[in-house]
């Protein structure tokens, strides 16, 4: 099992900015690819980005495109979501994911962004 734990999910004022952390445990953390999902109240659960194993290659949701940066730190077993320029329809559940050739997938319990408007 791998364990994920996220934190750094705040209220924050659109606009702004915050830092979301997902530390991983239990397995070897650079064997995964790492990811950020969010769901919002109402909602279906929805990619946000995604980083490969050594962080070399990145991918993100349309909607979030040059405003949100993922990365990671292998030696530290953890990943990292930079949101800046928040947005009111931002607010949302946020998930860090964990897969493993598609076969081996976790997931963390969730933190909450709030963006006021």
């Amino acid at each position: 099992q791998l364990q994920l734990v996220e934190s750094g999910g705040r209220l924050v004022q659109a606009g702004g900015s915050a830092r979301l952390s997902c530390a991983a445990s239990g397995r070897t953390f650079s064997n995964y690819v790492m990811g950020w999902f969010r769901q919002a109240p109402g909602k279906e659960r929805e990619f946000v980005a995604s980083i490969n194993r050594r962080g070399l290659s990145t991918s993100y949701a349309d909607s979030v495109k040059g405003r949100f940066t993922i990365s990671r730190d292998n030696a530290k077993n953890t990943v990292y979501l930079q949101m800046n320029n928040l947005k009111p329809e931002d607010t949302a559940v946020y998930y860090c994911n964990a897969d493993r050739m598609q076969v081996f997938n976790y997931w963390g319990q969730g933190t909450q962004v709030t963006v006021s408007s």
